[in-house]
């Protein structure tokens, strides 16, 4: 069976999704994956040494494995974890104002990546993970563009402090790769993945 007619069973499942991001849920709306909720609360500390690219893919495994007593028999599970990363370090989400101040005066005028880590499993079966990762660059900022964003409230939950969906795509002068790995999924090889399934996920 093609993964189409698979998608289109009347009896296939939703993926759920381990996130409480709201661009997360979006970006599978945007391709037409129907899906269910159940967020993971994790520690997110890397470990000594821990590279940002292997620390979003385990991060994404641990999410995937806390929600898989939650999902359905038959049931595939997706986690994602994203980083910005800059001189070989992983930014996290700002805590305040003076830490989202700070990150965005390291990003300002210059390159850094945004590497977003998938796990994939269902039932009892393996983790499968992979990453997509994007080259940015962001225009130089000053402390006025910088006090504004953060009084707009978008930087709060944000990788790195800033939202390419959002106002923070202003800063953004180029990128190289994926738009949507950016913002939480990258969605061309989550699409991969999706379509070498025997038994997909529903599709709306």
């Amino acid at each position: 069976m093609s993964s189409a007619a698979a998608c289109n069973r009347p009896d296939a499942l939703p993926l759920l999704l381990a996130s409480a991001s709201p661009r997360r849920r979006e970006l599978l709306t945007q391709i037409g994956v129907v899906h269910e909720v159940a967020a993971m609360d994790v520690d997110e500390t890397a470990a000594p040494d821990e590279e940002p690219g292997a620390l979003v893919e385990r991060l994404a495994a641990v999410k995937a494995e806390a929600a898989r007593d939650h999902a359905r028999r038959g049931q595939w599970v997706l986690a994602a974890d994203t980083v910005v990363t800059i001189d070989g370090e992983a930014l996290g989400k700002p805590a305040d104002e003076a830490s989202a101040a700070a990150m965005l005066q390291r990003l300002s005028g210059r390159e850094h990546r945004v590497i977003t880590g998938m796990a994939l499993l269902r039932d009892d079966g393996p983790v499968c993970t992979g990453r997509g990762e994007t080259r940015v660059w962001m225009r130089p900022l000053d402390a006025r563009d910088i006090a504004a964003y953060w009084a707009s409230g978008e930087p709060r939950d944000k990788a790195g402090g800033y939202a390419l969906q959002g106002r923070g795509a202003a800063f953004v002068e180029r990128i190289d790769g994926s738009c949507s790995n950016v913002i939480g999924l990258p969605l061309f090889e989550l699409e991969q993945w999706l379509n070498d399934l025997e038994d997909p996920p529903a599709r709306a």
